[in-house]
């Protein structure tokens, strides 16, 4: 199974971070233009976001959830987007004034080159946002 794998360091503290990643606020400030999530273990996530031209609505379930350190969501296997039956893994530590988000994302659907190559460009522009809308925020 192929895994990308992403680490970005944010001068904001772990809980504004795990806000970004467990709130509807949080996640259309960086990554979709509507999301609604049910933050708890065991818990529903769905995300609109952009994909090849278009929006997908990315849905998925919340398999690990500890606040401010670790956060794992399985996407639906019917999913009509790239991120279909895949695992995205936050992980989340305080370094100094900086907190380190590491992200990898896995899944059998990343094996094509193409659809990796799109995912990955898709990460690095996101965690992007999610730094700067944290910094100037």
């Amino acid at each position: 199974m192929s895994t990308i794998r992403r680490q970005i360091s944010i001068a904001a503290t772990p809980r504004a971070v795990w806000n970004a990643l467990t709130t509807p606020e949080g996640l259309t400030a960086w990554l979709g233009s509507e999301a609604r999530v049910d933050p708890r273990q065991g818990g529903r996530i769905v995300v609109k976001m952009p994909a090849a031209g278009a929006t997908v609505e990315e849905a998925g379930m919340l398999l690990v959830f500890r606040p401010t350190a670790k956060l794992e969501i399985t996407w639906d296997k019917y999913s009509p987007g790239p991120w279909k039956n895949s695992l995205t893994q936050f992980q989340v530590a305080r370094d100094g004034k900086e907190t380190i988000l590491n992200v990898q994302h896995i899944g059998p659907t990343l094996e094509d080159e193409a659809l990796r190559t799109s995912v990955d460009s898709a990460w690095k522009r996101a965690l992007l946002a999610l730094r700067d809308g944290l910094e100037q925020g």
